[in-house]
């Protein structure tokens, strides 16, 4: 039995746009944001999915909505905030410029870039990876229990651990790996029939 995981990052946000650390603050789609999630939409038009997941976010929710107008087939919404974005902890909701103007270029890109280095009181990369492999192994049991296709609308650094999985990426892969937010992944999961 072979099942399909959609996998999407929500559309652009005003943070985003304004290149300011989002991470747990509900910042709303710009008017290109809604854009987006309606691409994101047209593309998957013709793929069928029984399950979707979204976060306890807008952005993730509102993406999703956009999604679902094509998906009468999808008997379950499920918020499951183990697919959150990551929190950067003292540095949400702060310019990106701030940042480096008091923390200089190299402090930002560690807390921005690094693996295993978490921002003062939020995540880092290798914490999320845990919560989302976490994720993971339930989704998948689902997945085989209800034999569902899913739909999951995500975030930029919830999607990095969840690729590094699927497409066996390394750490610098999955680190240096950018998510769209107007575009799909589809990951194939294959389960043996049931004797």
């Amino acid at each position: 039995m072979k099942l399909h995981i959609y996998i999407f990052r929500h559309g652009e946000t005003y943070f985003n746009e304004r290149e300011r650390f989002t991470g747990w603050i509900d910042s709303k789609l710009t008017l290109k944001g809604m854009e987006d999630a309606k691409k994101i939409a047209e593309k998957l038009k013709k793929k069928k999915f029984q399950i979707a997941f979204k976060t306890r976010l807008s952005r993730s929710g509102d993406t999703l909505k956009q999604v679902l107008k094509f998906h009468p087939e999808c008997r379950k919404v499920i918020t499951d905030d183990r697919m959150i974005e990551r929190s950067y902890g003292i540095l949400q909701g702060k310019f990106h410029k701030t940042v480096i103007a008091k923390y200089g270029k190299k402090q930002f890109d560690i807390w921005h870039r690094s693996y295993a280095v978490s921002p003062p009181k939020g995540e880092s990369i290798k914490m999320v990876e845990k919560r989302v492999l976490l994720f993971i192994k339930d989704l998948t049991n689902l997945m085989k229990t209800e034999g569902a296709n899913v739909a999951i609308s995500a975030h930029g650094n919830s999607m990095r651990p969840f690729r590094r999985y699927f497409e066996h990426l390394t750490v610098r892969e999955m680190m240096g790996s950018e998510n769209p937010h107007d575009d799909y992944f589809d990951y194939t999961v294959e389960f043996a029939k049931n004797p």
